[in-house]
């Protein structure tokens, strides 16, 4: 059986990230609640492509040289997988970091959806501030959605 993940609006401005001027939210109902925000958020970043840390991986090295940061390379932060905390709350998980190019936050939000049913929202909240911010969003777009969109659908499918 088929996984529905649905791209759902966002509305901007988001109290994770002000001034923010992009954002895109997927939406997936799961019968295997989570108990907070952050576990659905640790069992999203398992959930990712086998091909994404190679990427990632290859994204650093390209991005060293222009003083961008690195997945890695947030001292002191406690980390949820590749994404530094921001805030969380039981029902909302924020995660992300500021850099020159443009500031990002992953949210992952919970709610009930029913008996025994839960609704994940997983949006991705940029704030871009040059031309290098918007190339670079250009350039990740599709792996972007394509990451999001499979590690949904892993996270909620039933299991085996």
């Amino acid at each position: 059986m088929a996984v529905a993940v649905e791209e759902v609006a966002v509305r901007l401005p988001d109290p994770a990230l002000n001034g923010a001027d992009w954002a895109d939210a997927y939406e997936a109902e799961t019968a295997r609640p989570f108990p907070t925000a952050r576990a659905a958020a640790e069992a999203m970043v398992r959930a990712f492509p086998a091909w994404t840390m190679p990427l990632l991986l290859l994204r650093n090295l390209v991005v060293l040289p222009l003083g961008l940061k690195g997945a890695d390379r947030v001292p002191g932060r406690e980390m949820v997988g590749i994404f530094p905390v921001v805030s969380e709350t039981s029902s909302r998980f924020v995660g992300g970091f500021d850099d020159r190019h443009l500031d990002f936050r992953v949210i992952v939000q919970l709610s009930p959806a029913g008996p025994e049913r839960q609704r994940i929202k997983l949006t991705t909240v940029i704030r871009r501030h040059n031309l290098a911010g918007r190339a670079y969003l250009a350039a990740v777009m599709p792996f972007h959605r394509a990451i999001i969109r499979g590690a949904l659908r892993r996270l909620v499918a039933p299991s085996a």
